[in-house]
């Protein structure tokens, strides 16, 4: 309760809009039994299951809040979203790296919440309920084609492309209009577990996403 209570401060300490941007590249994994429909409808079809449970990773390759250097930071997401993506009530928690200085766990924060606009910005709209953030172990690695995502004891996940007519190249929904970037590989979950905020989720086998992301905000 302590963790949540500082990261609802944190979400008020400062009225001014710092500028931020993050590049790097984001896993997903949801519970939709084929590939998620959100990313073609830009969430006006609704989930396979009618409803959307997922899980997120992000590596922060090169990243930047207000002056300080998130470079080489991981974050860690869950989502639950009660029908179509884009009529909102999501309820959303986040995970930071615990490497992260006190200013940049309060940047992060602000970041993921969407109270610092620009691409996260659909978060302060579309998210009724922030149940929270805190420090983790993040640690996000790739292993061949594999990517893996493992916050704490909270989430436990893995994402691989599927398999292609080459196999030299990657199945990818290219030159959308998807929020998280243009250009969206479709997986699988090889693990997809979380055990976070009274959720209780296993997505092994079900839909996944590798986005290569270059953000920004406050425009």
């Amino acid at each position: 309760m302590a963790e949540q209570r500082d990261s609802l401060r944190y979400l008020n300490l400062n009225n001014s809009l710092k500028e931020w941007k993050i590049k790097g590249e984001l896993i997903l994994n949801c519970n939709c039994t084929v590939f998620c429909p959100c990313v073609v409808s830009l969430g006006k079809h609704p989930p396979t299951e009618g409803y959307c449970q997922a899980w997120l990773g992000i590596r922060i390759d090169e990243g930047l809040y207000d002056d300080e250097d998130i470079s080489g930071l991981n974050i860690g997401m869950m989502m639950d979203i009660p029908g179509n993506m884009g009529r909102g009530n999501w309820k959303a928690a986040a995970f930071i790296d615990e490497r992260a200085s006190e200013k940049a766990y309060g940047g992060l924060v602000d970041i993921f919440s969407g109270k610092l606009k620009g691409t996260t910005g659909l978060f302060k709209m579309l998210v009724g309920e922030f149940l929270g953030a805190e420090r983790a172990a993040v640690e996000y690695k790739t292993e061949g084609n594999t990517r893996h995502l493992q916050v704490g004891k909270k989430i436990s996940g893995a994402v691989t492309p599927i398999g292609g007519a080459s196999k030299e190249s990657n199945v990818v929904v290219s030159n959308t209009e998807y929020w998280m970037g243009s250009d969206i590989t479709v997986a699988m979950a090889d693990k997809g577990k979380v055990r976070a905020y009274g959720r209780v989720w296993d997505f092994d086998g079900r839909s996944a996403e590798i986005c290569q992301i270059d953000w920004h905000g406050p425009n």
